[in-house]
């Protein structure tokens, strides 16, 4: 054989010897690919949640109704509205659960960071209430009072809607979503603002004439909403559901798919109406 034809063979066999390990690599580059995604699956569900009545929800679905969907949820509670997203967009969290659809907007607007955070299915309403330990009746109240209003801004506007369904202020007709106190058009009785973190409302009761709270904390603080507060939001198409929120890439997890198939289950349902007594309403 001629030293040309060696050498011409010797090149294909070299040719075809890395198409084949080329061939290996890429067949061990997809096992590795789905098996990650498998792994995946198989890990713990990482939910933020306020503690109540959220992980309380969250809890009773991990201990009734997980196991036998094979779902393995593993519950962080947080005990402000800031730090929930935060984890969930560095990816220390899979989803959170505290939050409605006005106020993830809200942030959203003041964060481009959490464009790609997605609402999913609303799952229950937690009433806003204006409470007061100084005053019995709404219509009670005097010129001047004090009233304290959850400081983040979807909220603070929820609760300034709240104040005008109980006849106390009128807001401008033109007045925006995250309306403000300067978007107030009549105040007969003058009465006076100031806004704080919406976990420390329930403590400004023994210093203040009405505090509108949040339903979390309100129950948080031992306040039964259904019983305790002066005027109580309206349900019927109310916009403020709490639900689940999760990266736009991962609304089709797994385990994703599973948890909202559980929080939107009839059991859940009925723990949620036996649990709350009208406090919390389920919105499904």
């Amino acid at each position: 054989m001629s030293v040309r034809l060696r050498a011409f063979l010797a090149l294909i066999a070299a040719v075809v010897l890395g198409l084949g390990l080329t061939a290996c690599g890429s067949d061990d580059d997809q096992g590795s690919s789905s098996s990650g995604s498998s792994d995946n699956a198989s890990k713990p569900l990482k939910v933020g949640a306020s503690p109540v009545p959220h992980a309380e929800i969250l809890e009773y679905i991990e201990k009734t109704l997980a196991p036998k969907a094979g779902l393995k949820l593993d519950i962080k509670t947080y005990d402000d509205y800031i730090q929930p997203n935060v984890a969930l967009q560095e990816g220390q969290l899979d989803a959170n659960y505290f939050q409605t659809v006005p106020y993830l907007d809200a942030q959203k607007k003041d964060n481009p960071d959490y464009s790609d955070l997605v609402a999913l299915k609303p799952v229950h309403l937690e009433p806003l209430g204006i409470y007061s330990k100084r005053i019995k009746n709404i219509a009670d109240v005097k010129e001047g009072a004090s009233v304290t209003l959850s400081n983040d801004p979807a909220n603070e506007a929820r609760g300034l809607k709240l104040l005008q369904q109980a006849k106390l202020i009128t807001l401008k007709t033109d007045a925006p979503d995250n309306a403000t106190p300067r978007d107030i058009e009549s105040n007969p009785k003058k009465l006076k603002f100031t806004t704080i973190a919406p976990a420390n409302l329930p403590r400004t009761l023994d210093d203040t004439d009405l505090s509108v709270i949040n339903g979390n904390y309100a129950i948080e603080a031992k306040l039964t909403p259904a019983k305790d507060a002066l005027v109580l939001e309206d349900a019927a198409g109310n916009p403020n559901a709490n639900l689940v929120v999760v990266k736009k890439q991962n609304e089709t997890d797994p385990r994703v798919v599973k948890l909202e198939q559980l929080l939107h289950s009839p059991e859940v349902k009925t723990f949620i109406e036996d649990q709350y007594q009208g406090s919390v309403i389920p919105s499904f």
